[in-house]
């Protein structure tokens, strides 16, 4: 009879040592630009990223991860890799980011296609999407929110 192995992984919930950052208190989508602005550096304008930035029953923001990084006009969003950090982190509510390097402000059908999958898939576990910001060159950002396209 054979005798098969049976390979595992324990996985953790840990603090990524070196990425502190100032915990701030979301009160608008300004703040929520504002605080992404910073996770983008020089390349704002040169390819598309993907971020998600969590937070706790506060409003407060607890973490961030870049879940993509595609070419010059799209990015691969995967569900389950959003999923599992806002679950991993113990998030009440995250808020998506993405950068549109061509300048333009307004979201595109993938764009809203992937908001409204990463909605319900995380209402399951009663973790809420509070906007989907998309940014622009350094001062210039859409929000779902403010436009009545999250509820």
């Amino acid at each position: 009879m054979k005798t098969y192995k049976k390979l595992g992984y324990e996985y953790t919930l840990s603090k990524v040592k070196g990425s502190e950052f100032q915990r701030v208190k979301i009160k608008s989508s300004k703040d929520i630009a504002d605080f992404a602005k910073v996770l983008y550096k020089d390349d704002i304008e040169i390819y598309e990223s993907f971020f998600i930035i969590t937070l706790n029953q506060a409003n407060i923001i607890t973490g961030w991860a870049k879940i993509s990084q595609g070419g010059i006009s799209a990015t691969i969003v995967d569900v389950r890799l959003v999923s599992k950090i806002a679950i991993d982190s113990l998030s009440s509510c995250i808020v998506l980011i993405h950068n549109h390097p061509s300048g333009n402000l307004f979201p595109s059908k993938s764009d809203d296609l992937i908001t409204t999958k990463i909605k319900e898939g995380l209402s399951l576990f009663d973790i809420k999407v509070l906007d989907h910001i998309i940014l622009t060159e350094r001062n210039k950002y859409f929000s779902y929110t403010d436009e009545g396209k999250i509820q």
